[in-house]
């Protein structure tokens, strides 16, 4: 991969919005779900204090970006009319940018992710985190017709409003959530809640680089990151995370055993069964 593919991408801004994977607790994500607020579009506390917004405006700002001029978001619908009418032609031609020469397709999407070089695969990952997809194990039409905007060596053809779309997807989640139980942003919720409240963590915050300019919201902790070998252990993702953002949405501290937990270990007399 070279640095003018490097650098192309990084122009269309869709790494910006590639934020690290996280360790998934599903409490935070229902406690931001109940304190949500449709109209204002802003996670609240049980006193109507704003915690944050989920706003295109949020996102960058949480992210250190200020798009020099107005963008579109993607549309989900218009891409997967693309991806239907997607000639021939341009198929053979992206692939052979995209794919590995002995994984050429045959036929239409959608294809499997591994036929596709490490570039192809670096870019359909964040494609597929940004529009939501839970898996990249198949490419299909939504994320197969973005493809031709990242043309190695060349300057992006199509700059997104990803901010934007990003934003309407949590609302329409959150809104959807008890129905169809399906949330696809935590990454983007744990990131918020640290820039927005970073008074109410104690761990060690690292808001500034070497030269003492402002980073990313993704460089300053790793606490709740997802990673190999991550220099904090799960317990202390819950003790200096979890328990602390669930203070905040609850407006108390949280029991640190739940009712389930009490029931699987029998802590009570209420759920004790047998011996």
């Amino acid at each position: 991969m070279s640095n003018s593919d490097i650098l192309g991408i990084w122009e269309s801004n869709l790494p910006r919005y590639y934020l690290p994977s996280v360790n998934v607790f599903p409490d935070i994500i229902h406690q931001c779900c109940a304190n949500y607020d449709p109209i204002s579009k802003a996670v609240m506390t049980p006193s109507q204090t704003i915690i944050f917004y989920i706003t295109a405006e949020s996102i960058n700002e949480m992210l250190h970006f200020h798009p020099a001029r107005p963008l579109s978001p993607p549309s989900m619908g218009f891409l997967l009319e693309q991806g239907s009418q997607f000639p021939n032609a341009e198929i053979a031609r992206i692939s052979k940018l995209f794919m590995k020469p002995d994984c050429q397709p045959q036929g239409p999407p959608p294809y499997v992710h591994a036929w596709f070089t490490k570039f192809g695969k670096l870019i359909l990952d964040m494609i597929s985190f940004i529009l939501g997809f839970k898996t990249s194990e198949f490419v299909d039409e939504a994320i197969f017709v973005m493809l031709p905007m990242f043309t190695p060596g060349q300057p992006p053809t199509v700059k997104y409003d990803y901010a934007s779309f990003i934003a309407n997807k949590i609302n329409e989640q959150f809104i959807n959530l008890k129905e169809k139980r399906v949330f696809k942003y935590t990454s983007f919720i744990y990131h918020l809640l640290l820039y927005y409240q970073i008074d109410s963590f104690l761990f060690t915050i690292k808001k500034l680089d070497s030269k003492g300019e402002r980073r990313s919201v993704i460089f300053w902790t790793s606490v709740f990151h997802n990673v190999y070998e991550s220099p904090y252990t799960y317990c202390e993702f819950i003790d200096w995370f979890i328990h602390p953002a669930s203070t905040l949405l609850i407006g108390a501290p949280p029991p640190r055993l739940s009712r389930d937990i009490k029931k699987i270990l029998q802590l009570s007399k209420n759920y004790r069964i047998g011996d």
